[in-house]
């Protein structure tokens, strides 16, 4: 049944004409008479008497123009629902992030997505890589903000990504280390040679590890702690070093001291916003890659990068 005969019936049961029907939707008369012969033989029954002058709704006209009105009543609402999605002020974005990006990059960026669209409902994920990339393939999320090293394998190949940023790890000391001194430049990691060090799960290790056998060095991995939060405690404590992403640097606690590795040691992962390749972007998702993007170059610009020697 199709809507625009609903329309012509309504008008046309409002006028009580066919010819006034005709002249408020701008259609000629022989077209009203159509499509309401359409509608009838669709329903199975007369909808109006043809009276002498004009015409009166049939019983079971008055019955159809109850659900008529239904019809385009919701029709209305659900163009009108339509629209506030296409213009964002409706909708969700569920967003998914690895720990540290939720320290400065996601919450700017959330913020400045809800400062111009606050109708639109936010919600976060955390978990590592591979993990967001499991729930963006199942539908969990709608974006994924990920990491990864150089020598680190994901299989994106199904995946649309756009590159955000680089984030080199600085090295985490005691504020009581020998190290930390205020203003000292880069540090080489030959420095940290017999140092204690505090390490989560493996792929960390294994960054960690990586760059100090370059250096010439194995490194003493003391104490195996994941959580970041423990992870600061163990080396405020001076109980060893970290490796701490620059996207952290802003809430570290007291009693550490983030020093800078020298550009040519110091491991850098690509930060990179992923959507899945085979499902339309909605508009929610692109207005929030836009944000990403430029909290991105923000972070960059007030001093986000490799730190230089």
């Amino acid at each position: 049944m199709d809507l625009a005969w609903l329309v012509v019936f309504r008008e046309v049961a409002a006028r009580g004409s066919l010819t006034a029907a005709a002249q408020a939707l701008g259609y000629t008369q022989p077209a009203v008479s159509r499509q309401l012969a359409a509608l009838e033989n669709a329903a199975g029954g007369r909808l109006f008497d043809r009276l002498p002058r004009g015409v009166r709704l049939t019983e079971e006209g008055r019955c159809m123009l109850a659900h008529a009105e239904a019809i385009l009543d919701r029709m209305r609402t659900a163009q009108h629902d339509l629209e506030a999605l296409r213009n964002l002020d409706a909708g969700r974005l569920r967003a998914g992030a690895f720990e540290t990006a939720n320290a400065a990059l996601m919450p700017r960026a959330l913020a400045v997505f809800r400062g111009a669209h606050p109708w639109v409902t936010l919600s976060v994920a955390e978990g590592n890589s591979p993990g967001q990339l499991s729930s963006l393939r199942n539908g969990e999320i709608d974006v994924a903000v990920i990491s990864c090293y150089p020598h680190q394998q994901l299989n994106t190949s199904d995946l649309t990504l756009r590159y955000l940023l680089d984030d080199p790890l600085m090295v985490a000391l005691p504020a009581s280390h020998r190290l930390a001194r205020p203003g000292r430049k880069a540090l080489r990691l030959a420095e940290l040679a017999g140092e204690s060090w505090v390490e989560g799960y493996s792929p960390s290790s294994q960054t960690l590890t990586g760059a100090c056998l370059r250096a010439g060095f194995q490194p003493q991995i003391d104490f195996t702690v994941r959580e970041w939060v423990a992870k600061q405690g163990f080396v405020a404590a001076g109980l060893g070093l970290a490796l701490v992403p620059l996207l952290a640097a802003g809430a570290i606690r007291p009693g550490i001291v983030l020093c800078p590795l020298h550009p040519d040691e110091a491991p850098v992962r690509g930060v990179y916003a992923a959507t899945w390749r085979v499902i339309a972007t909605p508009p929610p998702v692109a207005e929030f890659l836009r944000c990403l993007e430029e909290t991105a170059r923000n972070l960059q610009d007030s001093g986000h990068g490799p730190p230089r020697d």
